[in-house]
């Protein structure tokens, strides 16, 4: 087995749209174990430190004023494989060429914005959950 803990969001769009729940739904239906989760309302500052990597591109600015509109849900879950199977079930950041029965592909749609609205964020490898878990969630 390869146990693994990866970082979801709930952005701000699905929290606005009333989908944490249907999210959270389909990672517990799947079969992962939710080991933490909360609500915030993230800002600059935290938000500048997880997109890090995005430093210096033209769509970073757009993407932390989406993810400063609202409050936005964090969780960690676990399993095994958690990250690609999260990703998976995920579906394409793109949400009109989403697969049905995705998160993205069933929830979300275009929206015509700076950025992408696409209701979930899950990191996308090891590496990375374990600097977003530590941003989200220093205490784990």
């Amino acid at each position: 087995m390869n146990i693994e803990r990866t970082l979801i969001l709930v952005k701000p769009d699905g929290v606005a749209r009333g989908l944490t729940g249907e999210v959270i739904s389909r990672v517990e239906h799947k079969g992962y174990k939710v080991v933490a989760l909360r609500m915030l309302q993230a800002d600059r500052a935290l938000l500048l430190k997880h997109y890090a990597e995005h430093e210096g591109k033209p769509f970073l600015e757009p993407l932390v004023e989406f993810m400063m509109s609202g409050p936005l849900v964090a969780l960690v879950a676990e399993g095994n494989r958690v990250i690609e199977g999260f990703r998976k079930l995920a579906g394409v950041t793109d949400p009109t060429v989403a697969e049905p029965g995705t998160i993205r592909g069933d929830l979300a749609r275009d929206q015509g914005t700076k950025v992408i609205q696409n209701i979930v964020h899950g990191s996308d490898s090891v590496e990375s959950a374990t600097r977003e878990i530590a941003i989200f969630f220093p205490e784990l």
